[in-house]
């Protein structure tokens, strides 16, 4: 069968007859799928969170309002689609294609219906995050607004196909909190007769000018697109996202050897990072030459896909694209770690025996053995077909994870979180608000005292590289990262200003940018009460920011990090409490 994240909708303004009770399916199914249009457009921007969009109907089935989650840090879908509603969201209904995930305490989303007098929600499917499956839905039932969960409370055909494109448009989320791991994509071009190249090597181009503008636009949803070092070498990729939006992915080469050119598209990173995966020890003196170029090299005790996908997952990346050649893309089907396939198949014939295939040996001896994709879609781009599934299914969470409360009311010694040490990172963890891409804006003097609104504290650190400097550039970034539309655009903003333009940064910042984080956490922690408790609560405990590359502000990969995040996040709590030991409690 084959699911379309497209819907059918000629404007979003319908007006409905009455209805009866199995015509009212279709009526909430079809504003369903249209919050997933609104949610698809979400793709690259808000890893790892959801793709989420919200919609606002009155009870004659007009659409008044609108939203999606542009990125962590912005604001809600459900407020923008509130705000747009204004008065009509009286006694009107909101579709979410999935469960809202108030995260930080402040029940934003929640609030928003309640103060706007909305008296239905229907939502599309349970939030898969562990710690926030089910908590809006009990929140919004506790004050009296009724939920309807589609495939719980609404069962039918059309409730079902409503259903599978919620699940659709979030499969990568679904696939990491299932599997623990990104979603994996497949992507290949090959010939009619199945081959990626001819027995040269000669592979530009084998599928049409349209085919290669949505290749750009799967990886301006991806967070990372994955070749090997047989693809640098031969084809001397560039992997931009040139026609997909502003989103533009990590960049990541597999290569146990390091045997890799000196010159290549993938070292100069002026715009796009690049991440070298590498087995330990390897060509030390070619991952100096690498490390000269701004490349970030990762050792792995043992490369693989498998390592390499752990590591992403522990990253906080969401989605990943392959685009490697057959040997590499073998390993990874091998590893479980693929879970859809695009392929791009033109019309033309190449033959040879020795031209490359898409999927190398993978062990199988009968046509019996071969895996077949599952939710197969066809589609006709230009002369070519692109032929999509599934290798697993996407999972469904609802029956798998219970809300803590309700495996609480079960066994009251389970315990959300470890009493000792407390991971927090990405800003929807369960501790996710001490991260700096919360959604938390902030106020603080500028150098004439005068208090400047910040959206983010990440927003408040990344422009204070430039703060004083007398350079018109520099001032110029100050006010770009200011008015960044999320904490994530702010920290690619400051960060490549430094690579860049190191002599615009302001010459102590090394000796300051913990006093200037200190004094961002500070007013954070100091406004909010539910973020000062939250802080509070964890009293006894070693704060960690778990971040596996960052080794000055994160704990790092094997706890060799300083965590400089985690010891200002303490500090803080032992002056909030007047403990002064508190404060000395250090990551050994």
């Amino acid at each position: 069968m084959a699911f379309s994240l497209v819907g059918s909708f000629s404007s979003p303004h319908i007006i409905c007859k009455a209805i009866t009770n199995d015509d009212s399916h279709a009526f909430d199914a079809s504003f369903i799928r249209r919050t997933v249009q609104l949610a698809d457009k979400s793709a690259g921007f808000t890893s790892p969170h959801p793709n989420f969009g919200c919609l606002i109907a009155t009870s004659a089935g007009k659409v008044v309002g609108e939203g999606f989650l542009y990125a962590q840090g912005t604001k809600p879908a459900e407020l923008q689609a509130v705000e747009a509603a204004g008065e009509f969201c009286k006694g009107a209904t909101a579709y979410l294609n999935m469960e809202s995930g108030d995260c930080h305490g402040d029940r934003t989303a929640v609030s928003s219906f309640l103060q706007a007098g909305i008296t239905r929600v229907v939502v599309g499917i349970r939030h898969p995050l562990k710690h926030l499956r089910g908590n809006a839905i009990s929140a919004l039932r506790s004050e009296g607004i009724q939920v309807d969960v589609i495939g719980e409370d609404l069962k039918s055909k059309v409730a079902e196909d409503a259903l599978k494109s919620c699940l659709v448009v979030n499969a990568p989320l679904l696939y990491r909190a299932a599997c623990r791991v990104p979603f994996s994509l497949l992507k290949y071009a090959m010939t009619l007769d199945g081959k990626i190249a001819a027995t040269s090597g000669h592979a530009s181009w084998i599928s049409s000018k349209k085919s290669r503008s949505r290749v750009f636009e799967l990886r301006g949803r991806s967070d990372a697109v994955i070749v090997g070092g047989n693809t640098v070498r031969k084809d001397n990729p560039q992997l931009t996202a040139r026609h997909g939006g502003g989103h533009l992915p990590m960049r990541i080469v597999m290569s146990q050897t390091l045997n890799l050119p000196e010159v290549a598209h993938l070292w100069d990173v002026t715009e796009v990072p690049t991440i070298v995966a590498t087995q330990r020890g390897a060509r030390k003196s070619f991952q100096k030459f690498l490390a000269s170029k701004g490349v970030e090299v990762v050792e792995f005790d043992i490369l693989n896909a498998k390592a390499l996908m752990d590591y992403l997952y522990d990253r906080g990346y969401l989605s990943v694209l392959w685009e490697c050649g057959g040997t590499l893309a073998a390993s990874a089907i091998s590893a479980g770690v693929i879970h859809k396939v695009c392929a791009f198949v033109a019309p033309k014939i190449i033959g040879g025996k020795n031209a490359p295939s898409p999927v190398g040996e993978l062990g199988m001896v009968e046509m019996t053995q071969a895996l077949e994709l599952i939710d197969v879609c066809y589609e006709q781009i230009g002369p070519d077909i692109l032929v999509s599934g599934f290798l697993q299914p996407i999972p469904d969470l609802t029956p798998v994870i219970p809300a803590f409360e309700e495996t609480f009311a079960i066994d009251p010694t389970v315990t959300p979180y470890e009493p000792s040490i407390i991971f927090f990172y990405k800003a929807w963890d369960p501790f996710g608000a001490f991260s700096n891409f919360s959604p938390h804006p902030i106020q603080m003097p500028d150098e004439s005292g005068n208090y400047i609104s910040w959206s983010s504290v990440e927003h408040y650190y990344q422009a204070n590289k430039f703060v004083g400097v007398n350079d018109p550039m520099a001032r110029n970034y100050v006010e770009e990262i200011k008015s960044a539309t999320s904490p994530e655009e702010a920290a690619r903003l400051g960060r490549k200003g430094q690579r860049l333009h190191l002599s615009l940064v302001r010459s102590n910042w090394e000796t300051v940018k913990i006093e200037v984080m200190y004094k961002a956490l500070k007013c954070k922690f100091s406004i909010y009460p539910h973020l000062n408790s939250m802080l509070l609560s964890t009293r006894g405990s070693v704060l960690v920011e778990v971040s596996p590359h960052d080794l000055f502000w994160g704990g790092g990969r094997d706890g060799e990090g300083l965590n400089y995040l985690g010891r200002l996040l303490m500090q803080l709590r032992s002056e909030f409490l007047g403990d002064d030991d508190d404060s000395k409690k250090t990551i050994t």
